[in-house]
């Protein structure tokens, strides 16, 4: 290689490489903070809030909090940052689930470490925790993401509950996820609630026909019809998430078309007979973790989830 080639590689890493994941690994904080196992102290007190109920299907929050983060400027925890235009404030995190916990899990790795754990990771460690709380699989995440700076709910452009098959798969591949990947994060819809806001056309006005979702079965329409009447004193509902697709039983549009679109239903059905479900959940898990991180020196590690650190005064244009 020559040496004007060998510096257009380099500089192409240097420039570049907030888009790449290599620097991510299993065990990065190990012997980084002693003899304090830095994921022990994540399952610690993810485990205590699973066991005291401090957080209420704690897998579904985490699961969702993990995804929203994401797939808005990639993982680095900018959802956690506090704010009047934050993301927080955006219409689809509204129901996002699970901060407390982040503190919680801060507080005690910055008693141990201070200024070493990323809220990105935290939120990747703890996700996989709460998963196999719920009766998941273990899978080892990678480590060493840097938390983020910005976060504008402007910026919060997710996927309706009613996109289609087609448009989903485009979505998950402008973030490196491939279609089988798109399935088995949607496989994690498994767990926890839907409101009724998110999915009441399908029952009433499926587009604007003035009647229910045909993909529907008759038991599910029977079902959320009970639990979401058209007119109801009560706001905003919700129902279980755990569902067959299969069975027409979907409650969310795009869970149920998965199933029937020609370009995922063969997934669909592999996922049915695959006994290993769990195993290629973690893998998708895994990659949706490297989407668009932070490595090295961008970014940084907040002492707080809540706040970016404080900037370091410059007088004058000089330290």
């Amino acid at each position: 290689m020559s040496k004007a080639l060998a510096l257009v590689v380099v500089l192409f890493f240097v420039l570049f490489c907030g888009k790449c994941y290599g620097e991510l690994r299993v065990g990065f904080y190990e012997g980084k903070c002693g003899k304090t196992n830095v994921e022990g102290v994540v399952q610690n007190v993810v485990e205590t809030w699973h066991f005291e109920e401090k957080e209420k299907d704690i897998a579904a929050a985490l699961l969702r909090m993990h995804f929203h983060d994401c797939f808005v400027k990639g993982c680095d925890a900018s959802i956690l940052l506090d704010g009047l235009t934050s993301e927080r404030k955006a219409v689809p995190n509204s129901s996002v689930r699970g901060f407390g916990l982040i503190d919680a899990i801060k507080e005690a790795l910055e008693a141990e470490c201070q200024g070493l754990v990323s809220c990105a990771d935290i939120i990747s460690m703890a996700t996989r925790d709460a998963v196999v709380l719920a009766g998941g699989k273990w899978y080892d995440v990678e480590t060493g993401r840097r938390d983020g700076d910005v976060s504008l709910a402007s910026n919060v452009n997710l996927p309706a509950a009613t996109i289609s098959v087609s448009d989903s798969i485009k979505l998950f591949a402008s973030k490196n996820l491939t279609q089988y990947d798109m399935v088995y994060l949607l496989g994690g819809h498994t767990v926890g609630i839907a409101r009724c806001s998110l999915f009441k056309d399908r029952i009433y006005n499926f587009n604007k026909t003035g009647g229910p979702d045909p993909s529907m079965s008759p038991w599910l329409l029977a079902e959320l019809k009970d639990k979401c009447p058209r007119i109801s004193l009560i706001f905003d509902n919700t129902y279980p998430l755990d569902q067959e697709i299969k069975k027409g039983n979907g409650v969310l549009q795009i869970d149920q078309q998965i199933a029937l679109d020609e370009l995922t239903k063969n997934i669909v059905d592999d996922i049915v007979n695959d006994p290993d479900f769990y195993t290629k959940f973690g893998e998708a898990m895994v990659k949706l973790g490297r989407v668009e991180v932070l490595i090295d020196g961008q970014g940084e590690v907040r002492k707080s989830c809540r706040v970016v650190n404080k900037k370091p005064f410059i007088f004058g244009g000089l330290n």
